[in-house]
């Protein structure tokens, strides 16, 4: 286990040892990313009083970087490590792809000693988990304008974070550009976070295809400083930015992180994956056969780990209360290849199911049922015959019937306008899906509730103020609602995984505080691998007066946390293991 923290070590190491901008260029230049994270005042004193300033300080400076390597998950039925890792190094040669890892690598062999930039996870049992080095934060020049402004790219917050992660800026993402901008254009790409209001919210102030002009009676000006994340050349020109609705605004060519994209990459051998994620799936220990479920499993990363860790063999029962993100974990299982994943959309608030309605899995028509109904048939209940031809061409309608009645002509006429016009707000990628109306109690050998959180410990984090202590406490009760649905739906015997993807003490160590305090048959349980830290003990007031308990001494070596700030350079996140005793 040491041998593979000593990895990761060695890794961010390397990975700090670039010179930061700051280094490299006067602090007072404005053309820099030096990120601080804006939190509420009463959520910045409650996190300093769980974690002390010092480490919370830290914690608010790691959230603002991405991880110094990327993660991925190798699917060990189609490939091995070795295969993926010589299948990358080559792609990557081939592709040019700018990661000066990577490139280095390729072309000595003496760098893959002592620091690899591709190397198979050294932690027992995870073999199968490649790290992918990056390197970073990089100084940008951004070129000499001869005294005028640069030519510049806003782009949103969320786009920002995924660009500091190795992915492009599309058309999407782009909030505003300085004029005569055009195709091929040099321009700096900065962002635009998120800025206190008047009324003690948060917003941000521009209007999308606002025009920027560079100097400091730009009223956006200031809130750039310190926001830079790259140079780029323009895809497009500015107009073309503000009228087409997809494709790459501009190809970053300089960025602040070095990190390479997997878009499109090696499909269905390899799945980017946080390493606490892939933990997460190991702690609950699947076995072949067994009977397993994911409680919100979109968008499907850690259900495909454990039909893996299963062999695939067994159930896999994946839920989610989207249409979209179950087809998208539809889509991902087919890719790996995985034939035990069943999947269907329940709200997991919903998932015990009541009465004598048990485990109720309602039959669909298939799609070959629907793809073969005939316009004729459709004439028959008033349809015309253009919308009758319409209809006889798509696998939209659904002819099934519905409480011992065909679909009403009301019904079909609303679908129709759906498909002339589209489908309106509350469209679906297509597909199909089933419903379920819950699972009947103790049904199952293992539960995974990898729950909604505040998700404070994603990595990169450019913004943080939204969170209040209302909202944080909002979420723990949240979660408390599904673990008491979880807890039912698990046998006497089996476990309970609980994961979150925040640093918020309330909903990691108080939920188990909260699951051991109401639940006499649940127990804390080991977890293997064990690569987290431990959990935080005692208890926080809260501004209200409310007292949050959290772990009591002895517990906390059974939970994993992973501080983004530690060595093992992760994103925040939390693991819980529960074994089920018997129920009364």
């Amino acid at each position: 286990m040491q041998k593979g923290r000593d990895y990761i070590k060695a890794i961010r190491r390397s990975f700090s040892s670039t010179p930061s901008p700051i280094s490299q260029m006067d602090q007072s230049t404005r053309y820099r990313y030096g990120p601080a994270l804006k939190w509420n005042p009463t959520v910045e004193e409650y996190f300093v009083k769980a974690y002390g300033a010092d480490r919370f300080a830290r914690i608010s400076t790691a959230l603002t970087c991405p991880s110094c390597y990327s993660c991925i998950r190798v699917n060990t039925l189609k490939s091995t490590s070795d295969t993926v890792i010589e299948k990358l190094l080559e792609i990557f040669k081939e592709r040019g792809m700018c990661n000066v890892a990577v490139q280095e690598c390729i072309g000595s062999a003496e760098s893959l000693k002592a620091i690899k930039c591709m190397s198979k996870c050294q932690y027992p049992g995870l073999d199968y988990v490649v790290f992918i080095k990056g390197s970073g934060p990089h100084a940008i020049h951004y070129g000499d304008n001869e005294g005028k402004p640069l030519k510049e790219v806003i782009v949103s917050r969320k786009c920002a974070e995924a660009v500091l992660r190795g992915a492009q800026v599309y058309v999407p993402g782009v909030l505003a550009c300085s004029a005569h901008v055009e195709r091929g254009d040099e321009v700096a790409v900065s962002v635009a976070v998120e800025q206190a209001g008047p009324d003690g919210g948060w917003g941000i102030a521009m209007t999308r295809g606002s025009v920027l002009q560079g100097s400091q009676a730009d009223p956006y000006y200031f809130e750039r400083d310190g926001f830079y994340i790259g140079q780029a050349t323009a895809m497009m020109s500015r107009a073309e930015m503000f009228r087409v609705s997809e494709g790459v605004a501009v190809d970053m060519k300089e960025r602040v992180f070095r990190l390479p994209s997997f878009y499109d990459l090696l499909e269905g051998e390899i799945f980017l994956q946080n390493l606490p994620s892939i933990i997460t799936a190991h702690a609950l220990d699947p076995q072949p056969g067994e009977r397993i479920l994911d409680m919100c499993a979109a968008p499907g990363g850690k259900t495909t780990a454990i039909a893996s860790l299963m062999k695939d063999k067994g159930e896999v029962v994946a839920v989610d209360r989207s249409h979209n993100k179950v087809l998208g974990i539809q889509k991902l299982a087919a890719e790996m290849g995985l034939s035990c994943i069943s999947t269907y959309k329940l709200d997991a608030l919903k998932s015990v199911c009541r009465g004598a309605e048990f485990d109720s899995l309602p039959n669909t028509c298939s799609a070959e049922n629907v793809q073969t109904t005939r316009a004729t048939d459709v004439l028959s209940t008033g349809i015309d015959g253009c919308d009758a031809q319409l209809l006889s061409q798509t696998n939209f309608i659904d002819l099934q019937l519905k409480d011992g009645q065909y679909t009403s002509k009301a019904e079909l006429r609303k679908r129709i306008r759906q498909l002339k016009n589209g489908p309106g707000r509350n469209h679906t990628a297509g597909g199909r899906v089933e419903k379920s109306k819950g699972f009947s109690p103790n049904s199952f050998d293992r539960v995974l509730l990898d729950a909604p959180c505040s998700a404070l410990g994603l990595r990169p984090r450019l913004f943080a103020g939204e969170e209040t202590i209302d909202s944080l406490r909002r979420h723990a009760k949240y979660q408390r609602r599904m673990f008491d649905q979880a807890v039912q739906l698990v046998r006497p015997g089996g476990v309970l995984v609980y994961s979150t993807c925040t640093i918020n003490p309330g909903e990691n160590e108080s939920l188990v505080r909260y699951a051991l305090d109401t639940y006499e048959f649940l127990s804390l349980a080991s977890q293997y691998p064990k690569v987290g830290g431990p959990g935080l003990t005692g208890s926080c007031q809260l501004p209200d007066g409310f007292v949050e308990e959290w772990l009591k001494p002895g517990e906390e070596n059974f939970v994993q946390r992973f501080d983004p700030s530690s060595d093992l350079d992760t994103i925040g996140f939390f693991i819980a293991k529960f074994s089920v005793g018997l129920k009364n």
